[in-house]
């Protein structure tokens, strides 16, 4: 047993054995980092966790939110007293203070949860870093939005706040360095991980932020309507009101349930195209400005744009295959649907805000430029594959770190990654086709650990996932992802002419400008509209 004092009481942990069984770690479990979310609190802000009397137990992890798996379309009640974080530390009294890894899941705002069966701390904390876990709110629960002052919206990335502020405050009690302190995420996580760099909330909460294959434009998470969405929900469960505050006690009052996988659609075309690559009806919005705290009240783009941001460093990138993971769709969804209906291939950000001409223009420029005018079938799955990885990853990750590298005078790195072996088990569905390479997620199999996944020492994925991790904590640590020559490339600081980036392979390898032939399609897709790169 590990004892440790935080501000509203004392924890009893673990030492536990890595998978490995190389080192030895640390384990809290289960902590509270705010008062649970229940009754009149349902879709609020988060409140200060209460304290509680003598040791607590801090071995298993709290509930996860309730949610519908969007991976298997299975609803998880969980409990909705969710807020709970997990803290793995290598040393609780190291010689020097540690460096904080503070991770926040994926999932499209929807479901998954930070505990340790996806998420196991094994292989970061065996680099001497304190990696810190959390649950957050999740859909209607955590993206609710009324545009009235008690619920503006943003609950979900407000618990993650009040997460990074308990890690700032107590951090130091398990050995780490709370000036230290890095948040990192993959997909609808990497995207939140540059919303904090982009939120005044979240100021002096971090030092460093790493966005792993996800940014604020990205297709999947752009908000909609999100206040007419939510009478549009109350109306599906039977309420008719035009009233915020009458719809708040309707929803507050109904079992979590019934809140759970809704479909409230504004346009008929959200009702066509709602799969798991285009749509997530909760989502991270642009607040109106009451008063009080805030997570963001202008655009992110806007935010981006006038330089107001938390000048951090960043670490930036994604899989070089990132749609193997949406095959199955290609081949249930797109050839059916795309076919009758070719504006489904415009990204939905565009379709919300072009004529149906334009739509309908830009379905055809698609059309020919990826798939060269032809029908779509199962013979098209790389031009599928490609397709998607640009126009819902490659694009917008690659526009935001160019305009991220206009404002603050903080680092700024990218990369793509590459890794290749048993552990790409969401690339898997490629391999019919020919297809191989990291797809989505799979990244994640090679920073943790996974109760599903085994790994034996001495072996290749052994090897790559050290390198992935020491690249990762690296910078964390430092700031830079190779702070000395010992693995062999000097990574490069990212300028916006040769647009330099290192790939996470086999080994590291420096490369420029990528992307060039796609990046210049969607520019000019943007500037036939209108909008700005």
């Amino acid at each position: 047993m590990a004892k440790v004092k935080v501000q509203p009481g004392w924890l009893a942990g673990e030492k536990l054995d890595t998978v490995t069984k190389d080192s030895q770690y640390y384990s809290f479990k289960g902590i509270p980092y705010a008062e649970p979310p229940l009754g009149k609190l349902r879709f609020k802000a988060p409140q200060p966790p209460r304290p509680w009397e003598g040791v607590r137990s801090a071995t298993e992890h709290g509930p996860k939110c309730p949610q519908m798996d969007i991976l298997t379309n299975q609803i998880d009640l969980g409990n909705e007293d969710c807020l709970y974080l997990n803290v793995y530390t290598p040393e609780i009294k190291p010689p020097s203070p540690l460096a904080v890894m503070v991770f926040i899941h994926g999932g499209g705002y929807k479901s998954g949860s930070g505990n340790s069966d996806s998420y196991g701390p094994d292989f970061l904390v065996s680099q001497g870093v304190i990696l810190v876990t959390l649950n957050y709110r999740l859909e209607v629960l955590g993206f609710l939005c009324l545009d009235t002052e008690e619920v503006p919206g943003n609950a979900g990335l407000k618990d993650q706040v009040a997460a990074l502020r308990w890690v700032k405050a107590n951090i130091a009690n398990f050995g780490g360095d709370p000036n230290n302190i890095t948040v990192f995420g993959e997909s609808a996580g990497g995207v939140t991980a540059m919303l904090h760099v982009l939120s005044p909330l979240s100021r002096g909460l971090f030092n460093r932020a790493i966005s792993m294959s996800g940014v604020p434009s990205c297709d999947w998470c752009t908000p909609f309507m999100q206040t007419q969405r939510s009478f549009i929900l109350g109306k599906q469960l039977g309420l008719e009101t035009d009233d915020p505050h009458v719809l708040l006690d309707f929803l507050q009052n109904q079992p979590v349930q019934s809140l759970l996988g809704t479909n409230p659609t504004v346009m008929s075309f959200e009702e066509i195209g709602d799969h798991l690559l285009k749509l997530y009806h909760f989502t991270p919005v642009t607040e109106k400005d009451f008063g009080q705290e805030h997570f963001l009240t202008v655009s992110p783009q806007e935010a981006l744009k006038s330089g107001k941001i938390n000048d951090v460093d960043v670490f930036i990138g994604h899989t070089n295959e990132e749609m193997l993971f949406g095959i199955s769709l290609y081949e249930e969804f797109f050839i059916r649907d795309c076919n009758r209906h070719s504006e489904l291939l415009v990204p939905r950000k565009l379709q919300m805000t072009c004529t149906p001409e334009q739509v309908l223009e830009i379905a055809k420029r698609i059309r020919n430029y990826y798939f060269n005018g032809k029908p779509l079938s199962v013979d098209s799955m790389r031009e599928f594959v490609t397709y998607f990885n640009h126009s819902s990853f490659v694009f917008d990750i690659q526009r935001f770190i160019s305009n991220l590298s206009k404002v603050g005078k903080s680092r700024r790195y990218l990369y793509s990654f590459s890794m290749e072996s048993e552990r790409n088990v969401f690339a898997k569905g490629g391999l019919k086709y020919g297809i191989r390479g990291a797809s989505h997620i799979d990244d994640m199999m090679y920073l943790f650990s996974n109760s599903n996944l085994p790994l034996e020492k001495n072996t290749r994925e052994h090897d790559l996932v050290k390198l992935a991790c020491v690249v990762f904590t690296n910078f964390a640590k430092y700031g830079n992802p190779t702070p000395d020559s010992s693995l062999g490339v000097t990574w490069p600081l990212y300028e916006d002419i040769t647009r330099p980036y290192v790939d996470i392979g086999d080994n590291l390898t420096y490369r420029n400008n990528p992307y060039p032939e796609a990046i210049k399609f969607w520019r000019s897709i943007y500037a036939y509209v209108g909008q700005e790169y």
